[in-house]
């Protein structure tokens, strides 16, 4: 179920008709905007080793310092001891803004998206404590929380699903 719900999110943030004040810590691009301008400064307080909890499980994501004009992360998800799946991230500096990607891979490293294709999250705004893609906000609630925020479609029923993370020291 959580494999559907997540590829359903690739149909989703494709689709920028979707009413902005239904998701309140979601922004999405129209057709007509363009990306900010922004770098990697912005983002460079997500370096580290995150944990929290979700779909029934434990969450841990962790991320580099930028290098080479981008970041890259990764993700696992583990119910009752067991890894659920994985996805590889980057963050990166192209053509003056940032593109937040990933790929999913299922507990044997057998990919969901096909092999040349990835899920890409346009930028849409920087503040001071978000940085808002189209269909995934990072919110740094202070120097050892964030939280995650995505647009999940389940069933026809989309729904914001927040992800809150501890630093791990």
């Amino acid at each position: 179920m959580i494999r559907k719900s997540l590829l359903c999110l690739l149909m989703l943030v494709c689709f920028n008709g979707i009413a902005q004040g239904k998701f309140p810590n979601l922004m999405f691009l129209d057709d007509k905007q363009q990306s900010p301008r922004a770098d990697l400064s912005a983002v460079n307080w997500l370096a580290g080793h995150w944990r929290g909890e979700a779909f029934g499980g434990l969450i841990e994501e962790i991320w580099s310092p930028p290098l080479g004009g981008s970041m890259m992360g990764a993700f696992k998800l583990v119910v009752e001891g067991q890894v659920q799946f994985y996805e590889i991230e980057t963050l990166s500096e192209v053509n003056d803004t940032l593109i937040f990607k990933l790929k999913h891979f299922n507990k044997d490293l057998t990919g969901w998206e096909e092999k040349d294709k990835t899920v890409d999250f346009a930028l849409v705004k920087v503040t001071k404590n978000k940085v808002y893609f189209n269909g995934l906000t990072l919110e740094r609630v202070s120097d050892n929380e964030m939280n995650i925020y995505v647009a999940i479609e389940d069933s026809g029923n989309t729904t914001e699903e927040k992800f809150s993370y501890k630093r791990v020291r």
